[in-house]
């Protein structure tokens, strides 16, 4: 491509990106351009027909003027005038022959001596729609001074037909001026309908969108300012329904960056708390350590306690700070057996003393797709849960029962049951289930737990769920799907042994 070719396109891209630049701005200024241009190309479709109906109206004028300047000859005794009178009849009929034909014959009535040669022929008989429109731009395109000749049919069955041969010049001067008069016309009316449609859309659309807009944008930059939650109006369309919507969704944002920062707020410091905490836990469990090799009945009672209570504290320590850690890794996922993976949570869940009886039901040759590590912690915050229920204190001595797993494969996900034979969750923790601080079914607890196994669960793909609670026992169910890009031959189980951190 040559250099002058290159330059003409970049002079027509220029024209087009300034043509199309009233449509780039506002909505006003958009909604104004294409309800002119839509108004426009309306009168357009009104304006084709119309010229052509004028130029039919025309013709068929000239053939009654025609026509009737024929009857002056009727009256005369052998159809004869004189030279005046024929050119005065010719003249306000706007012709230069007329010819009659009736009876089959065709009959000369009025004609110049020397009338001009004649450049087109037309029959109005028969025509169609399309050839009155394309008749009529043939005439104002060919412009003036050419010599028709028309043929029509004459009113009140005077004949067959009439012939008239006249200059097309007025007739295409008539619709120069008629299609002038139809532009400025049609201009006219788009500029009122578009103005009119412009103001009512203004203040109908336009101004509610700005509204929405700018306060989405003042919203945007400062959240937590009150004042920049829209006021909605009491509007019953969809303007009114997207300002209460937005007015309700922005109240809940707020609401939501302000517990996230108090909770951020909280998770500093209590990392910090953690910190110390577990410091003084240390020490505390180097003093107990060495209080149970004390050979003293009184002291080997109350150690076991000791340790015990001590264990749950920093137990709770690292529960708080997993829980706010925001990093936690996507799971490695591999085929595991279950069955195997549930005996290591059993003996990391409780002490050998406690009086809780473990009844594993998987089926040996079932395998999850999961990590292992991950489905570990899962299991194990379950299996914990449960056992501090049944080892609770009631009435004076030790709450003892059995927890059972059990398994089965559902398609292309596998389903884990864990129940208790415990007193069941009350009912505010049944309310608050799976939020951290909230959730808890103990005295002193935090619901940790179960928010960290909902949140492992949620991380492959799964989900948890309370499917009974009651005086008789709690049974949760894990939900795990399998994952397509993980190979699932008998070769790709693997059981990496874990304890609990």
């Amino acid at each position: 491509m040559n250099a002058t070719a290159e330059k003409a396109i970049e002079i027509a891209g220029g024209r087009l990106a300034r043509l199309l630049q009233p449509l780039r701005g506002s909505l006003s200024r958009r909604l104004l351009v294409l309800t002119v241009l839509f108004v426009m190309l309306a009168e357009v479709l009104i304006f084709v027909p119309s010229v052509a109906n004028f130029r039919l109206n025309w013709l068929e004028q000239r053939l009654a003027a025609a026509q009737i300047a024929s009857l002056a000859l009727e009256a005369r005794p052998g159809n004869m005038v004189s030279p005046e009178l024929r050119e005065e009849l010719l003249q306000n009929a706007q012709v230069y022959a007329v010819a009659l034909h009736r009876d089959d014959a065709r009959r000369l009535v009025l004609s110049e001596d020397m009338p001009p040669t004649v450049d087109k022929i037309f029959d109005l008989r028969g025509m169609t729609a399309m050839d009155l429109v394309m008749d009529a731009f043939e005439t104002i395109f060919e412009g003036e001074g050419r010599i028709v000749l028309v043929t029509g049919q004459p009113r009140f069955g005077a004949g067959e037909s009439i012939e008239i041969v006249f200059d097309e010049t007025p007739l295409c001067r008539a619709l120069v001026q008629y299609g002038k008069n139809i532009f400025l016309l049609s201009l006219f009316i788009s500029i009122i309908t578009a103005g009119l449609v412009y103001l009512v859309l203004h203040f109908v659309l336009v101004r509610p969108m700005r509204r929405l807009t700018g306060n989405m944008v003042a919203f945007r930059r400062n959240p937590e300012d009150a004042r920049r939650v829209i006021a909605p109006s009491d509007r019953a369309d969809e303007i009114g329904v997207a300002e209460r919507e937005l007015s309700l969704m922005q109240k809940e944002i707020r609401a939501t960056l302000t517990q996230k920062a108090h909770l951020a707020a909280l998770g500093a410091a209590v990392s910090k708390i953690n910190h110390d905490l577990r410091n003084i836990l240390a020490s505390a469990q180097l003093i107990s350590d060495r209080m149970g090799a004390i050979d003293d009945p009184a002291v080997q009672h109350l150690a076991p306690r000791l340790i015990a209570s001590i264990d749950r504290a920093s137990d709770l320590c690292t529960k708080s700070l997993r829980f706010g850690r925001a990093d936690e890794p996507a799971p490695q996922r591999r085929n595991i057996p279950l069955a195997s993976l549930a005996d290591e949570v059993a003996e990391a869940a409780w002490a050998e003393t406690d009086p809780i009886r473990w009844i594993n039901e998987v089926p040996r040759d079932l395998v999850v797709d999961a990590d292992p590590d991950q489905l570990f912690r899962l299991l194990l915050n379950l299996a914990r849960n449960a056992a501090q229920a049944l080892t609770e204190e009631a009435a004076g001595r030790t709450r003892g029962g059995e927890i059972r797993i059990s398994a089965q494969r559902a398609a292309d996900h596998v389903h884990i049951d864990i129940s208790d034979t415990g007193p069941g969750l009350p009912p505010k923790a049944r309310e608050h289930l799976f939020e951290p601080f909230s959730g808890s079914g103990r005295a002193g607890g935090t619901g940790l737990g179960l928010a960290i196994a909902a949140e492992l669960a949620r991380m492959h793909g799964g989900d948890i769920e309370l499917l009974r609670s009651d005086a008789s026992g709690t049974t949760f169910r894990i939900c795990i799907p399998d994952d397509a890009s993980t190979p699932h031959g008998p070769g790709e189980m693997e059981l990496v042994a874990r304890r609990p951190a």
